[in-house]
């Protein structure tokens, strides 16, 4: 019943904010860039938020330096998505926010190089999530595979938080899911949301990873972190300046180029990060083995595919 509730008070949360989004105008109009092309309403993501919130205010106010991290990090994500701010002043609420979370976390008591490796391995996640949020149903749809697995792993493998917690954030996704992840999107997740959501599935990661010791569980954002540093990789090498944006990363080229329909895009990256984690789960007794195997092979795919079909981008820029 109480999943139930949340869900219903979720969905009129999200309706809610359509409302005001609407009226105030906070919307996202397609570009040279898009993926997209109807204007439809921005920072729908911010559902996520409400769904962290709510677990918050039902479990007496349980993780209250995360929760302050995540407001942080929200507000200022929010802030970007209804008028442009600047790269340092974001930098210095996701560092503020990262450093409430490490103490939340208890790393303060590790050596300083140890809290400086950690910050700048939880800047790249959150930024890559960001990057990769870039068609219909992708952002909720791998958010969802994630947070699955996490909840299995909590309930069977080894438990690392509270399972209300987990599935309390999956209900704020799954309500999200019935309004973008479909042909036409309703709304889309904005910076708000797809940080927001980085944000959360990190500190449950680092929850695990803390617990159990064991850094190969990030095999669970393996198919973005791959997309991502690749394709950083790609542009570098094309001399672009990686802090602009682009239709480069593969899921682009596959919707836009390859006019593969959004959500069948987003079914694929969800599909194989679900047999990624499935074949963790078979051979965990090797974890570091396995995830450096499932990289290469993610890697080898990813280069076959950008030398099969980015000639396809490059001709399209051009005739634009």
């Amino acid at each position: 019943m109480y999943y139930l509730i949340i869900l219903v008070l979720l969905f009129l949360a999200e309706l809610f904010y359509f409302r005001i989004a609407d009226k105030c105008n906070i919307i996202d109009k397609p570009n040279e860039r898009s993926s997209h092309t109807r204007i439809t309403l921005r920072g729908g993501g911010i559902i996520f938020y409400f769904g962290v919130l709510a677990y918050f205010l039902t479990s007496h106010f349980e993780y209250p330096w995360f929760m302050l991290a995540l407001t942080l990090i929200t507000f200022i994500s929010f802030v970007d998505d209804i008028r442009s701010t600047s790269q340092i002043l974001r930098l210095v609420f996701h560092f503020s926010a990262m450093a409430l979370m490490f103490y939340q976390w208890g790393l303060f008591s590790l050596p300083w190089w140890t809290l400086f490796v950690a910050l700048i391995v939880c800047t790249g996640i959150i930024n890559a999530y960001n990057f990769m949020d870039g068609i219909n149903g992708i952002t909720g749809g791998y958010s969802l595979v994630v947070l699955v697995a996490l909840a299995y792993i909590n309930e069977a493998v080894v438990s690392f938080v509270e399972q209300d917690f987990i599935l309390t954030v999956l209900c704020s996704v799954v309500v999200f899911n019935f309004f973008n992840f479909r042909k036409r999107a309703k709304c889309f997740a904005g910076d708000v949301g797809s940080v927001c959501i980085a944000f959360v599935l990190l500190f449950f990661i680092g929850k695990l990873v803390i617990r159990t010791e064991d850094f190969s569980w990030i095999i669970l954002l393996a198919v973005y972190g791959v997309d991502s540093v690749l394709t950083i990789i790609h542009r570098l090498m094309l001399h672009e300046n990686i802090g602009l944006p682009h239709r480069k990363h593969l899921y682009q080229i596959m919707a836009n180029e390859l006019k593969i329909p959004h959500v069948v895009v987003s079914s694929v990256y969800m599909l194989v990060q679900v047999l990624v984690i499935i074949g963790y789960f078979l051979f965990q007794d090797n974890g570091y083995w396995y995830m450096g195997g499932a990289i290469l092979l993610l890697s080898v795919i990813y280069i076959l595919f950008m030398k099969r079909y980015f000639h396809l981008h490059k001709i399209k820029s051009l005739n634009s």
